[in-house]
């Protein structure tokens, strides 16, 4: 980035710039968002599945093993959901370094990326040590005694609480903590690549090139919109009346 900030007769970035420290901040808060939208995805795709699981469980011979479930099926909902989702998370990922190069400018760029490392460092770390507390937690408490009177072991109040914890802790060590590896490697890729194309732009000056970055910011802006709305839709846990779950005969 600084390499490419030769130019514009800029040699080093510093905190105290309003662009580099704006750009710190919301290099820092990409990974957050990012998670939140990953662990959103899991859950609509658990939603599925367990809407897919109840409707199987009723159909006659299921739950008798005379009938073979159909784990086809199963398979098909998590391939699907692991593709359809990834388009939220890859859009987020993609448009929100070029809108901030393009708004603020390619030292704002390098103090976003300076953000990113450091938070999605921290958070991925923060997010596999919890999840795998949580699921070693759960582990731990079935290993004793069962003695759910006193408290102990499976069938006990801290078992319960044990599966809670594994069930918040799984989608933690298991999708949003891993992710954010090749997450922040993509965005300081694209951000390296993107870095001399908006040295040219600052340089240029010209009315062509003005216009091509409105219209660039207002699709690129369209995209995340779309993104955003799309992973806040909520997830359905099968929640449904006998009436409308399509029961084979």
């Amino acid at each position: 980035i600084v390499v490419a900030l030769y130019p514009l007769g800029v040699h080093h970035l510093l905190l105290d710039d309003p662009r580099v420290f704006s750009g710190l901040l919301l290099g820092a808060a990409l990974p957050w968002l990012f998670s939140a939208v990953n662990i959103k995805a899991v859950t609509r795709a658990a939603g599925e599945m367990v809407r897919e699981v109840r409707r199987q469980f009723k159909i006659p011979g299921i739950l008798e093993g005379t009938v073979k479930p159909d784990y086809d099926r199963a398979v098909d909902i998590s391939t699907t959901a692991a593709q359809k989702e990834l388009i939220s998370l890859a859009t987020l990922t993609v448009c929100v370094p070029i809108i901030v190069g393009i708004l603020f400018g390619v030292a704002a760029l390098g103090g976003f990326l300076c953000g990113i490392i450091v938070s999605g460092q921290l958070l991925a770390v923060y997010m596999s040590n919890t999840g795998g507390a949580y699921d070693n937690a759960k582990k731990a408490i079935e290993d004793e005694p069962c003695d759910p009177e006193h408290n102990r072991g499976k069938g006990s109040e801290r078992h319960k609480c044990g599966i809670v914890g594994d069930t918040v802790g799984d989608p933690l060590k298991d999708t949003a903590g891993p992710a954010l590896n090749p997450m922040i490697k993509v965005v300081n890729l694209l951000a390296l690549i993107l870095a001399p194309l908006l040295v040219i732009l600052e340089t240029s000056g010209t009315v062509e090139m003005l216009i091509v970055s409105v219209i660039a910011l207002v699709i690129l802006f369209g995209l995340t919109v779309w993104a955003l709305r799309k992973s806040m839709k909520e997830a359905d846990f099968g929640m449904m009346t006998a009436e409308t779950i399509d029961v084979p005969q």
